[in-house]
């Protein structure tokens, strides 16, 4: 059971206000999964606030039915939790469940990185680069969304370069709740800097053809993160669940 009841809020989007359009019947399941689980994932919906489908339909202009789709789908992958007589919420972080998550994202980047610095091409070199540029420019703003859109691309372009696009996006679904947890390192002071300076280390190894110490780097840095669960589960008691 929750441990707290549901607050009577009135549903808004983060821009505050009703969305824009109304999704046709076919699509609009598809619609609302991806915008709340984006919600979820990147905390602007924090774990233990409710759920309300009544006003989700509303804000879409949709029946319910959609709605109770894209929850199922977002239930089945942890990211809400279902509680007949209280209501729905947004699940806290399984704490048991990072350290696994990590490992997995860790083996399989360790090997695109490895196969990216052996195939990558100038031009994509330059993509890399230009990536990395935006994570300073986001870091010099304190802008931690463009941050995390720059670091995502930085981890995808090399899964990309490597020929192998479909791994990274099979990490987009074991890395699920370690993408939320990571959004709670983010306020640390000087963490995001630190990242960059931990992808520069890699950079530097495939600008050098160095693939080995590429690969080495890229699995220090993803290691960062199992070093970084007891602390931001200590700043942050109220998101991580200990059961699972």
């Amino acid at each position: 059971m929750p441990d707290r009841a549901p607050r009577k809020s009135e549903f808004r989007n983060p821009a505050g206000h009703r969305r824009s359009g109304r999704p046709r019947t076919a699509t609009a399941a598809a619609r609302i999964y991806a915008e709340l689980r984006a919600e979820l994932v990147s905390l602007q919906r924090k774990p233990g606030d409710p759920i309300l489908e009544a006003e989700i339909a509303m804000s879409y202009g949709v029946s319910r039915t959609p709605v109770r789709e894209a929850i199922l789908r977002l239930s089945d992958e942890g990211l809400v939790e279902i509680f007949p007589q209280s209501g729905i919420f947004v699940s806290r972080i399984p704490l048991a469940a990072l350290p696994e998550a990590i490992i997995v994202r860790r083996s399989l980047e360790e090997t695109t990185t490895r196969m990216a610095t052996e195939r990558a091409s100038k031009s994509q070199l330059l993509g890399l680069h230009s990536i990395l540029a935006r994570q300073r420019e986001a870091d010099a703003a304190g802008d931690r969304e463009a941050f995390h859109q720059a670091d995502e691309a930085f981890h995808a372009a090399i899964a990309d370069i490597a020929g192998y696009p479909g791994i990274w996006r099979l990490i987009l679904q074991v890395k699920v709740h370690v993408d939320r947890f990571r959004r709670l390192t983010l306020p640390q002071r000087g963490r995001m800097a630190e990242v960059i300076a931990e992808h520069e280390v890699i950079m530097a190894a495939i600008d050098a053809r160095d693939a080995p110490s590429a690969a080495s780097a890229m699995v220090k840095h993803l290691d960062r993160l199992l070093a970084d669960i007891g602390t931001t589960k200590h700043n942050n008691p109220e998101f991580f669940d200990q059961l699972n």
